[in-house]
Parts: C-alpha cells; structure tokens; sequence
C-alpha cells in the first residue's frame, strides 16, 4: 500500500505481509507495482549502513544537477526516523520537512524525490539501513545540509546536545541552508 505525503512526491510503501508459523514473506519491490503508482525511475545502485549506537545521525546529504538522487530507502535492523526536506525551489513546499519512523518490524520504506535532502537518526543501538537509488554517487556533486540548520529547524525527537548524539566529521561541517549551492 502507498501513502501519498503532504510534501508532494514524498511517499511511503507498506507492503503486504503473509505470515505463518513459519514466519514471513513481503515484496520489498515490485517494478510495476512501483511504478502503478507513481515511481518510475531505475534504480542503479542499493546502498547498506549500519549504525552501532542510538542517536547516531546520518545526513542531511543530497546530490546536485545531472547527479541528483531519488531513494527508496528502508531500515532492514531496528529503527529510524527519517526524514526529507525539500529543496525544490519552485515547490509550494520548498524548505519543508517531513519524518517518517522506519523499522524492521513495520518494514515500511519512503520513497524521496530527486531534490530533496535526506537523512535519518537512529532510535536504537545495532541499526541497519537499505537504500536504492536512481543515480550512480558524485563526490563533486554532494552536498550536506546541517542536521541543526536554524532555517529548517528539523525536530530530530530529542533534545541534541554533544554528549547524547553522534555525527561523522563530514555531517559536523554540513552547511546551512543560506550557504549551500544547490
């Protein structure tokens, strides 16, 4: 089942579960069933992180020009919130922000548009995250948003402080949204 978000573009998948005793099965994707509704891009590469503490943060990261990405992205080990941001500049929605709780036990996956900025931070210890995407990775072309950027003003869920959350060196030196180019 798809779920249209307010943010246009922005989409969350829910697949169908069939349990037994022996477990589970679910399509985690589908071409068509994808793009019967509305997601039409190919995707070239999966992408894998693991993350080994809570309140680890990954992102805000996104790609400019001909190297922008759209993800389909889905945690596969514990949880997450994830969330987008849209920098879109002719979207009615342009600087908004949306969060959506994936986990292994909900095995939900949102699907982010070319254009928008991404990220997620981890709500427990051992998390592991899948992404597609439909564009192969451009160093030159990466760009990250600072997960504090007062502009954007991101409710991460918890009250970040130094001592309670943890950034690569690359997310610390992310830039505002005033800064980028993009």
């Amino acid at each position: 089942m798809f779920k249209d978000l307010w943010i246009n573009g922005v989409k969350v998948y829910e697949p169908k579960i069939f349990e037994d005793e022996r477990g589970l099965f679910f399509e985690s994707y589908n071409k068509n069933l994808f793009f019967n509704n509305g997601i039409t891009c190919e995707f070239v590469q999966d992408n894998n992180s693991k993350s080994l503490k809570k309140y680890t943060i990954r992102g805000l990261h996104f790609q400019i020009g001909k190297y922008a990405q759209a993800k389909l992205v889905r945690c596969t080990k514990g949880s997450i919130l994830d969330f987008v941001v849209d920098l879109r500049k002719d979207s009615k929605t342009f600087l908004s922000w949306e969060k959506v709780e994936l986990s292994e036990n909900n095995k939900k996956m949102i699907f982010v548009p070319r254009g928008f900025a991404h990220g997620f931070i981890t709500l427990e210890d051992d998390v592991e995250v899948s992404y597609k995407v439909d564009n192969f990775y451009n160093k030159e072309n990466e760009r990250t948003l600072i997960y504090n950027d007062k502009t954007i003003n991101i409710d991460w869920g918890i009250n970040l402080t130094k001592e309670n959350v943890i950034l690569s060196e690359k997310d610390l030196l992310g830039k505002s949204i005033e800064e980028l180019d993009f």
